[in-house]
C-alpha cells in the first residue's frame, strides 16, 4: 500500500501517532483478510473490508495533504 509515497509513509509513521495507528490497524486488518480464516463469517469479513477501505482513504488523506505542505 503507498509504495510510491514510501518516504512520506516512513515520515509520517514517525512523526504522527495518529497515522502510525491508523496504518497498523490497516494492515492488521489486511493480513487477517488476506488470511480468509474459515472461521471468519461472511458479513464479519465484509464489515473488515470496509473498515479498511475506510482506513486507507483516511492514510490517503492525510498522505495528500502532507505532499501538499
Amino acid at each position: 500500500m503507498f509504495h510510491e509515497d514510501r518516504d512520506i509513509v516512513s515520515k509520517l509513521k514517525q512523526e504522527n501517532a495518529h497515522f502510525a495507528r491508523l496504518f497498523e490497524k490497516h494492515n492488521t486488518l489486511h493480513d487477517k483478510i488476506e488470511a480468509k480464516g474459515e472461521h471468519i463469517a461472511d458479513m464479519e469479513m465484509e464489515n473488515m473490508k470496509k473498515e479498511k477501505l475506510k482506513l486507507k482513504d483516511e492514510l490517503a488523506a492525510i498522505i495528500h495533504d502532507e505532499k501538499n505542505k
